[in-house]
């Protein structure tokens, strides 16, 4: 399916869940994810009771001991704990601990698996309890795709909304003259120098306009993140702005950057911090407003850092996840 450009793209509508039990699933997560290493290889614990495991994992979550979760969920559950994106690592922990607080409950299938739910709004825990050998343990294979279900599905929606909010971002910026040299032009950055309003995103007094990334800012902030840039992930996902397209692109190869003004286009990559942990689809968009995907396998980071044009050839879909 299409993703064409909508004329108002809220930038308010990427402030999504963070909590890895609130995220909707995704056809995309049943690509392979990276093993566990062998260091998280460890004894899984049993319990007696479904509530006396889900006791353990609460105790594990809330003093955020990595070995103890392990320990508790088995083999496997650095899915859970480590994205690639520590802000939304965190805040799952903390939200799940918060849930747990405010209600807990069971529901069994038979007498030998029960879902672990948690909070007023019964959100079901990714990772199953089932019962072997008469005592309790956390299903580390079933959480696992669970969590890769529901974490890659809420990010890689988060990263086509922010592909369509920097395409808004960039048409409102060139609609002004913002260097003074007459000239109406395209952002290289995501983020202006001090003082400047050389790129999409600068701080604001009150009573000023926002900039053209400055929806997306509040709401990066209002979650802890900073804003998306090629250093840090925002959802799981980095961005980076591409400067030119090459001859797969519709209209053929040319730079956007002539005479150091970005004045003949503009593009932008999206790629998973971990790829098959927070993400697996590579996107792409241009002036255009269409966003292209594709899985780039375990190379994504390698392949994705390093591009500067927009060309997404015939191995290039147009995403189809909106």
């Amino acid at each position: 399916m299409k993703i064409s450009h909508p004329g108002a793209c809220s930038a308010a509508a990427l402030a999504l869940v963070i909590a890895v039990a609130l995220a909707a699933p995704c056809a995309h997560a049943a690509d392979a994810a990276p093993a566990a290493s062998t260091a998280n290889a460890r004894v899984q614990d049993t319990f007696a009771t479904p509530e006396e495991a889900a006791k353990a994992l609460a105790d594990a979550m809330r003093s955020d001991e990595r070995k103890q979760i392990w320990r508790v969920l088995g083999p496997g559950a650095s899915k859970l704990i480590r994205s690639g994106d520590p802000v939304q690592d965190e805040d799952a922990r903390q939200a799940f601990v918060a849930a747990y607080d405010k209600a807990v409950k069971f529901e069994h299938s038979g007498d030998t698996k029960a879902t672990l739910i948690v909070g007023p709004d019964d959100f079901p825990f990714p990772y199953p309890l089932v019962m072997r050998n008469g005592r309790w343990q956390f299903d580390a294979k079933q959480g696992d795709e669970e969590v890769l279900n529901r974490r890659i599905g809420r990010n890689e929606l988060s990263a086509i909304n922010v592909c369509l909010a920097y395409v808004d971002a960039q048409r409102e910026y060139a609609a002004q003259d913002r260097s003074g040299n007459g000239l109406l032009e395209y952002a290289q950055k995501l983020s202006s120098s001090p003082g400047k309003h050389d790129g999409l995103f600068w701080e604001t007094k009150e009573g000023e306009p926002p900039s053209p990334l400055g929806p997306l800012a509040a709401s990066a902030r209002s979650q802890g993140y900073g804003l998306p840039s090629p250093g840090a992930p925002y959802h799981g996902y980095y961005y980076k702005i591409l400067t030119g397209q090459g001859k797969d692109a519709p209209g053929g190869a040319y730079d956007y950057v002539v005479h150091s003004k970005m004045i003949g286009g503009f593009g932008l990559v999206a790629y998973p911090a971990r790829w098959g942990a927070s993400g697996v689809m590579t996107f792409l968009c241009n002036h255009d407003g269409v966003v292209y995907e594709k899985n780039l396998g375990s190379d994504t980071q390698a392949i994705a850092s390093k591009m500067t044009l927009f060309n997404p050839d015939s191995t290039w879909s147009q995403s189809k996840d909106q």
